[in-house]
């Protein structure tokens, strides 16, 4: 996949649009647990502000017992601070637990938001025909994540970052006072100094980091198509095998994952240049208080108590002031992330847009008046605009039995999808009755995970079927053999062949007996006779039933009332 820098208008709007689908957790039924949330947040941060300004404190404290060796104001100091270590653990452990339960509220919201928006209107599936977004499953699971828990960290890292801050330059200002060099009387120089030089580490922190957020974002995508590489090949390991494709999927493999490593060599790169500025940084700023302090302390201005309370305020005041820098990393990461979820959200309402300005070239699916499934003037055309069936008129009445034939290319499948309502590329109406209950039947079933039984009822399962009839329609179907196994938990698409995964397609139609069921090619990997047993079966248990059943191979004509044969447009 090419690696596209998206200009900074669109991360903007991204941005935006992020911010727009996130913070619905604050202004819709969520809206009073969200603002519980904040307050808790933030009154643990408060709490967590008291430890660690009462061990600023204990440094002059300690360090003055130490300059004038009393022995009882130092173990006095060191009980101090096991008291001050275990309220500083509990105040830690409770912002703890309210940041990652609110991250857990607010990612269970928009998972919830976003993976109700891909299935409405069946995106899912349009966005699968498209192909206009890449691993949307991904960016839901996955990117919704990132986004969510680094915003909560963010915002509660900066929030505390302020707190510390304007406690601690207080302790600066007071302690360090001023300093005169020269005749010249500079006041509160500490404080001025940590600005300067926290100012100066943040700067170049955020101008080596400016061009990692595209970096970051096309490692993830590479990652993300590289799993779904590999997903591919463990979904297709029969066929793989039996064409003896081992050597080519392994260099397929090969070439995906060298992209990875090129991206993430550029990553590398970038965060080298960052690690070697935050590590100086690290080894340099305890130093500098001490330097800056160390005259006053030896023109005796200054205690050693002093110079270890305001060297510690001025760590403090640098950490807090240098936050932003310092998460540059996580933020390119959390930036990534984000723009990948607003990015699928507006495909929605892309899609959304595209079905409304092209109304009068798509199919329009409505209810009749009468028990007859109409296609009206119906033409299809793939979503290029080619047409594959043009100006179709036909009625198939309640209960009448329909085999579609025609060769490959003709629009038989398409057909089928149309008449779901999953492929508005077109134009003309279909009409199926109002109150109808209609069952799909495709070549390949769906199997969820669970139980057999649970695949068997998928996906009315409001009230189970009767046990004897669920035994009764598996062994009449070909599966007795799963009998036993009907409250097995496997990944059933797994385990089963192709033709048993079809004959229990006839089984979970035949459990809930449909008004309308409209067939696919749904005995394709099953024999002339097990086809025509179960066109029997079907006959028999649904009669009452109309039957539309596209094929394209050979089939018993006496179970149909009549045939639509399909032709290729020249």
């Amino acid at each position: 996949m090419t690696n596209v820098i998206v200009p900074t208008a669109v991360d903007a709007r991204l941005l935006r649009h992020f911010a727009n689908l996130s913070f619905g957790f604050w202004t819709g039924p969520t809206r009073r647990k969200a603002k519980l949330f904040v307050v808790g947040l933030f009154a643990c941060l408060l709490l967590n502000l008291a430890p660690a300004i009462a061990v600023n404190r204990w440094n002059k404290f300690f360090f003055d017992a130490l300059q004038n060796k009393d022995q009882q104001l130092i173990f006095l100091s060191i009980g101090l601070m096991l008291a001050l270590a275990f309220a500083s653990a509990l105040t830690s452990v409770a912002l703890l637990q309210m940041r990652m339960r609110f991250q857990l509220r607010w990612r269970e919201w928009l998972t919830q938001t976003l993976v109700r928006r891909w299935m409405e209107r069946r995106r899912f599936y349009q966005l699968s025909v498209l192909r206009l977004v890449d691993n949307p499953e991904a960016r839901i699971a996955e990117d919704g994540r990132i986004a969510i828990e680094l915003f909560v960290d963010f915002a509660t890292g900066v929030t505390n970052a302020l707190l510390m801050a304007v406690s601690f330059v207080s302790v600066l200002w007071f302690i360090g006072g001023s300093l005169t060099i020269g005749g010249v009387t500079i006041p509160g120089y500490l404080v001025i100094a940590v600005v300067i030089y926290s100012a100066s580490t943040s700067f170049g922190m955020l101008l080596l980091g400016r061009p990692l957020v595209a970096r970051v974002e096309a490692k993830a995508a590479a990652e993300a198509d590289f799993r779904f590489e590999l997903s591919h090949t463990r979904e297709n390991a029969e066929t793989i095998a039996l064409i003896g494709a081992d050597d080519a999927e392994r260099e397929r493999h090969y070439a995906r994952f060298s992209q990875v490593a090129l991206r993430w060599v550029a990553v590398i790169g970038r965060q080298a240049r960052m690690l070697f500025l935050s590590s100086g940084n690290n080894v340099l700023a305890p130093a500098i208080p001490l330097m800056l302090g160390a005259p006053k302390y030896l023109a005796g201005e200054m205690s050693l108590g002093d110079l270890m309370q305001a060297a510690a305020a001025f760590v403090q005041v640098q950490l807090a002031l240098n936050w932003l820098a310092d998460n540059s990393l996580r933020l390119a990461d959390w930036f990534a992330s984000a723009r990948r979820v607003a990015a699928l959200d507006l495909f929605f309402d892309d899609l959304d847009e595209l079905a409304i300005g092209a109304e009068e070239k798509m199919i329009d699916l409505a209810f009749s008046d009468d028990d007859a499934l109409h296609l009206c003037g119906l033409s299809i055309a793939q979503h290029d605009g080619a047409l594959m069936l043009a100006d179709t008129d036909a009625t198939i009445g309640r209960g009448e039995k329909v085999l579609v034939k025609g060769d490959p290319g003709t629009g038989k499948s398409t057909l089928i999808r149309a008449m779901a309502g999953l492929w508005p590329w077109g134009s003309g109406r279909i009409l199926r009755p109002k109150d109808a209950r209609i069952a799909f039947m495709p070549q390949q079933p769906y199997m969820p995970r669970g139980t057999l039984r649970d695949a068997l009822d998928y996906p009315c399962g409001d009230t189970p079927p009767d046990p004897a009839r669920t035994k009764r329609i598996l062994a009449a179907c070909g599966l007795a053999h799963l009998v036993s196994r009907l409250d097995e938990e496997q990944s059933w698409a797994d385990v089963l062949s192709d033709g048993e995964q079809q004959q229990l397609g006839f089984a979970r139609v035949l459990l809930r007996p449909p008004d309308i069921i409209i067939m696919d090619e749904p005995t394709s990997a099953l024999d002339d006779l097990s086809q025509m047993r179960l066109m029997e079966l079907l006959c028999e248990e649904a009669p009452g039933s109309t039957i539309i059943h596209a094929a394209r191979r050979n089939v018993d004509k006496r179970f149909y009332d009549r045939e639509i044969q399909l032709h290729a447009r020249s």
